[in-house]
């Protein structure tokens, strides 16, 4: 039996629009709002077609499979909680994107760079997505400075534009590693923020 209850949310777009997802309900993992998600992918448009997809602190993985639907070629989720792992598993299976997928279940400042090794590999660029949780939960206090220093290991061969989704209190740099801030949105208490490689 299933330690917790199921949420659901939609997929907005591509070709599984209409799909429900399950999201955990769990206090470790914080779901995007439905008008950030289509707000984010409002701005990458077509852009998303054929490339990769990662979504650090993945939970159920909404923003990866939603890139999926609209064309994405490959995502990769890293979760740590096992709850939310188990939901991911799910939602992929339901939506039947195995082949297009890999997930690591674990700490994302760990996994991270297993990540990027497979990355590597591969000569498609790629979209990053951090959500990381909200440094106002107990010890999460240096979680965005640990982000960032993710951020600074991605090489802008493989990088097509990094996006931050994090507490709207919270400025973030200008710059990042080889990434430069082109722009932030704001949606109440939580804000994208996104970079793009230096030319």
């Amino acid at each position: 039996m299933r330690e917790k209850m199921e949420l659901k949310t939609k997929i907005i777009a591509g070709k599984f629009k209409g799909k429900m997802i399950e999201i955990p309900a769990i206090n470790t993992t914080r779901s995007s709002k439905s008008i950030l998600k289509e707000s984010f992918f409002n701005t990458l448009q077509n852009e998303i077609m054929d490339k990769n997809f990662v979504e650090v602190f993945a939970g159920s993985g909404s923003i990866g499979l939603e890139a999926l639907s609209r064309g994405a070629k490959e995502c990769f989720f890293i979760e740590k909680n096992s709850i939310a792992f188990d939901t991911l598993k799910r939602n992929i299976h339901a939506l039947e994107v195995a082949n297009q997928t890999h997930i690591l279940l674990g700490n994302s400042f760990t996994k991270f760079d297993i990540v990027l090794d497979m990355l590597k590999k591969s000569a498609t660029k790629t979209y990053f997505y951090f959500d990381p949780p909200f440094a106002i939960r107990e010890g999460m206090d240096d979680i965005y400075e640990k982000s960032l220093n993710l951020i600074q290991k991605i090489d802008n061969s493989l990088c097509a534009m990094v996006i931050i989704e994090h507490m709207t209190s919270l400025e973030l740099p200008q710059e990042i590693g080889s990434v430069t801030l082109l722009k932030r949105k704001k949606f109440g208490k939580s804000t994208l923020s996104y970079y793009l490689p230096k030319v």
